[in-house]
């Protein structure tokens, strides 16, 4: 980890009396991120993680994601459910930093997702889309469009087992195009390194995804654009940049309507 701040005992009674904590049993550091400090506290209330952030976080930001894991976590969504300070605010100070404090999730983040891992993702990302989808609009394109969680990468999406025990670090959450990030997870979870997307993988993940949530036909007409976008951005910064052009053809022709569903 690229930085940890130490909390001091005086630090450690400043997050205990701000979130009403009646007693701290232990406090551990947590080696995740390198432009935050994590910690795990056990109270007598249960564990939590704090965390310090270093630089770059707002109030108003964290405020927002606490939101949308507070509605989540209402719709059954597997996040951690936001602790708010005794006067119901998102964040505190310690330490100098910003700090934000959230249940712990148990579970891991894989190295490799195969298609029953997929499977339980498609539903989670899908439950996401439509815990938040008070907030959804359509554009021109017929496209429906609402909050998306904007980070689904592995390191956000923790698995006991092959099901979904948790997703974390909602500070990237967005309106966007939902099928935008449908193509983002695909890409990112069952993408090769030719291009070509796990057909497995991607099948998984879309049925679970349409187990709870359909796609419209617009969306599924518009999902191979998507996907060649996806993989664009993914390949534009790496070694094969210069077979971009080849690899985000192959990326669109691998979705086809068996695929999809």
């Amino acid at each position: 980890m690229a930085v940890f701040t130490e909390l001091s005992d005086e630090d450690r009674e400043i997050v205990t009396a701000a979130y009403g904590f009646t007693s701290l049993l232990s406090v551990i550091g947590i080696a995740d991120g390198d432009c935050e400090t994590t910690y795990l506290f056990r109270a007598r209330e249960g564990e939590y993680i704090v965390t310090l952030f270093e630089n770059g976080a707002q109030p108003l930001d964290l405020e927002r994601a606490f939101e949308t894991m507070e509605a989540l976590y209402r719709h059954g969504v597997p996040c951690p459910k936001p602790l708010r300070t005794t006067d119901g605010r998102a964040t505190s100070v310690a330490a100098g930093r910003l700090v934000a404090v959230v249940s712990f999730v148990p579970g891991a983040s894989p190295s490799f997702a195969g298609p029953a891992k997929c499977l339980s993702l498609g539903r989670v990302m899908a439950r996401i889309h439509t815990a938040l989808e008070r907030r959804a609009k359509c554009t021109s394109t017929d496209l429906p469009t609402g909050a998306v969680h904007g980070a689904l990468v592995q390191e956000n999406v923790f698995f006991l087992g092959d099901e979904v025990s948790g997703v974390i670090n909602f500070r990237l959450r967005h309106e966007d195009a939902l099928v935008s990030e449908l193509a983002d997870v695909l890409v990112g979870w069952a993408g090769e390194a030719t291009g070509n997307l796990s057909i497995e993988r991607a099948r998984a993940l879309l049925q679970g995804y349409q187990g709870v949530r359909c796609l419209t036909d617009a969306e599924k007409e518009a999902l191979p654009g998507f996907i060649m976008a996806s993989t664009s951005r993914r390949y534009a910064s790496r070694k094969e940049r210069a077979l971009l052009p080849e690899i985000a053809v192959l990326a669109y022709r691998s979705v086809t309507p068996d695929i999809i569903g």
